[in-house]
């Protein structure tokens, strides 16, 4: 099984506290309670990733809502891998992750997403991240890459 990153954590923290926010500036939702734990242990032990399988519950159950309104899948739709390639120049999946994305868990997925984003050499992230943003589920909390627009 994967390991779940302090980022993922994060991002669940604070999908929570938009969907559910505290209605007296000091209650917690019990999802923000169960992932304010985890995220503090992991400051405190200066901890980047917590392994998925030893997550308590509720704290699991609160980050895989937030996990299932992000897009499964970095498939375009262009993938390289069944021309030969090793990495997909489309999505930036090793040939591995295409063939064995079914089978992964959440955990293992989503590292795969942080590694191909923060490479961001993928045409998903440049040459055709229209394609990127097309494919995403509806409500979904993916960040959009930088439009750059040039003075000219």
């Amino acid at each position: 099984m994967g390991s779940i990153h302090i980022t993922d954590i994060e991002a669940a923290i604070n999908y929570w506290r938009e969907k559910k926010p505290s209605p007296d500036g000091v209650t917690l939702a019990p999802e923000l309670r169960a992932l304010a734990e985890v995220y503090a242990l992991m400051v405190f032990y200066r901890e980047e990733e917590a392994a998925e399988q030893g997550f308590p519950k509720a704290a699991y159950e609160a980050w895989k809502a937030w996990y299932d309104t992000t897009p499964d899948t970095p498939c375009i739709a262009i993938c390289s891998t069944s021309q030969g390639d090793a990495e997909c120049k489309g999505c930036g999946r090793t040939f591995d992750e295409v063939q064995h994305w079914p089978s992964m868990s959440p955990g293992d997925k989503r590292a795969t997403w942080r590694r191909i984003t923060l490479q961001g050499d993928a045409w998903r992230f440049n040459r055709y991240s229209e394609r990127a943003r097309e494919g995403t589920r509806e409500g979904s909390a993916v960040a959009q890459p930088a439009t750059i627009t040039s003075s000219e």
